[in-house]
């Protein structure tokens, strides 16, 4: 009893270290994004004293519409990319999940490689074919590049958790009143699984918008920029203007903030029903 209330202020302790490792850069850009340049190179952990909407009006005034273009090329790029995802993650899951189990065990062992080799691994093979494609360079390109590797992986691996759970009885009642596999899944399925779908899509949404290698090597410099490959193009190699690029920053968070609030009731609920299975 004593060693454990010896334990419990230490563990208190590493969460806090742990919370503040997180929490800290995204407190360090929204401080830095209101204030003076002097005042961020001076103090950059400090609050803006005397806040200034300069960072994000130069943000938004770049001749080169970098940002406006980095934000709705990065929006097209998500938004098609989970539409796509959800439907192929969902309905392969389905018929997965009412599978027998060692032949489920190994489509999940086969999909499980697709989460632990690394994005870099197979970044080269997958512009040899988009190359052959024709879809080398092309928003269509990066897009197909989105579909496969460990999104859809994790997409799969997150419904079959679902789908498991739904019963059977649900199903075969649906087949005997005459519903085809296709209206099961759309009608019934899909349905039940819907904080699943909301998981699938923060998660999913999130790591896309992030993504900076598939869009720096299959989209080329040349050819657009999504909002991480314009954050990279905005750092000077010479000199550095803080404050823009906090506000390039700033704006690039406000969309995925946003999306996060809107489906926050189902993706928690999300959580909590995958922890309970």
């Amino acid at each position: 009893m004593t060693g454990r209330r010896l334990l419990s202020p230490a563990r208190l302790v590493l969460a806090a270290v742990v919370v503040l490792a997180f929490v800290s850069p995204l407190y360090l850009t929204v401080v830095n994004a209101f204030k003076k340049e002097d005042d961020i190179v001076s103090s950059p952990a400090a609050p803006p004293v005397h806040p200034t909407l300069g960072n994000l009006s130069t943000a938004l005034g770049r001749p080169d519409h970098l940002l406006q273009l980095g934000l709705r090329n990065s929006l097209v790029v998500v938004v098609c990319s989970v539409v796509l995802l959800i439907p192929l993650g969902s309905a392969f899951s389905f018929f997965v999940s009412r599978r027998r189990t060692r032949l489920r065990a190994l489509v999940l062992a086969v999909l499980a490689a697709g989460l632990m080799i690394p994005p870099q691994v197979v970044l080269l093979p997958t512009i040899h074919i988009l190359d052959f494609l024709g879809l080398d360079h092309s928003y269509p390109g990066l897009i197909l590049s989105n579909l496969g590797g460990g999104y859809f992986s994790f997409a799969v691996f997150v419904y079959v958790g679902f789908m498991r759970a739904v019963p059977d009885e649900v199903v075969e009642a649906a087949r005997l009143d005459g519903a085809g596999g296709l209206r099961i899944w759309w009608t019934i399925i899909m349905p039940l699984v819907r904080p699943a779908t909301a998981t699938v899509a923060i998660f999913l949404s999130l790591w896309i918008w992030n993504d900076f290698l598939n869009p720096q090597f299959i989209l080329g410099p040349l050819q657009g920029q999504t909002i991480t490959t314009g954050l990279y193009l905005s750092v000077g190699q010479f000199q550095m203007d803080y404050g823009q690029l906090f506000g390039i920053m700033f704006l690039a968070g406000v969309i995925p903030v946003a999306g996060y609030l809107a489906m926050q009731k189902q993706f928690i609920a999300g959580l909590t029903s995958g922890s309970a299975k």
